[in-house]
């Protein structure tokens, strides 16, 4: 794994990796019982800080890189992820922030799409029908999750409204993620991490505005958020082993 990267910068991303999962299935496994969510909180934020450090280490240890410009997008990306999970998990000034999670999130998916967007530009993986069929698939499937989660039989108040944007945006990550992934199909990962996203965001979204509850409902958002968020900032090693530059030895 990663066998492109020097011995001590292998073996530091992949202690992370398996720190993550410890501290995400770990927390699921060995947490207390509760009806909604077995994790507790600090391993949920544990873990995904330790995504934010994963990042921010393929960003240093790549600088040398021709992908290391889509990096940094990851890293940005993931960093803005963890602040909107302080804001969801009430751990910002204010206490609880939805509207503050969701505009964090989105900022982070900004990023994303940045990232994916130039790089594929940069690898000349820009065929049209890909990317653009990929987009408009996802903005379907966006905004009709949007209208039958959030919106439908609802009241509407501007979080509702505001929802809309922001699930296709999150469609839009997941849209140009699909279209890298069916030209080169080693991204796939990167795909599957995006569409992960999305359907986590949906499950809260449920339980936020259609007040959705089942068993253990806030580790099964967690189960496919975290994992979504990993496979994204570990597409780093796809985008490095695909570059020509060398790296530092």
């Amino acid at each position: 794994m990663f066998d492109f990267l020097p011995t001590s910068s292998r073996y530091w991303l992949i202690a992370l990796l398996i720190l993550w999962a410890v501290l995400l299935f770990g927390g699921f496994i060995l947490g207390p019982a509760d009806a909604s969510q077995r994790m507790p909180k600090w391993t949920r934020l544990t873990s995904s800080a330790v995504l934010v450090l994963a990042a921010w280490s393929w960003f240093l240890l790549t600088r040398q890189n021709a992908a290391n410009g889509f990096v940094l997008w990851l890293a940005i990306g993931m960093t803005f992820g963890f602040m909107g999970d302080l804001f969801m998990a009430g751990m910002m000034p204010g206490g609880r922030n939805v509207l503050g999670g969701m505009a964090t999130f989105g900022l982070g998916h900004v990023a994303y799409i940045i990232g994916i967007w130039r790089f594929a530009s940069q690898m000349g993986l820009t065929d049209g029908s890909a990317r653009w069929g990929s987009l408009v698939v996802w903005w379907i499937i966006g905004a009709a999750a949007w209208y039958f989660v959030v919106y439908r039989g609802q009241q509407p108040t501007t979080l509702h409204y505001a929802a809309l944007p922001y699930a296709l945006l999150l469609a839009s990550t997941a849209g140009m993620a699909t279209g890298l992934a069916l030209q080169q199909g080693q991204f796939t990962w990167l795909a599957v991490g995006a569409a992960l996203f999305l359907i986590s965001d949906l499950i809260l979204a449920a339980q936020l505005f259609n007040d959705l509850s089942f068993f253990l409902i806030g580790d099964v958002i967690w189960l496919t958020y975290g994992p979504g968020q990993m496979l994204i900032v570990y597409s780093a090693a796809t985008a490095v082993a695909l570059s020509q530059a060398p790296l530092p030895t």
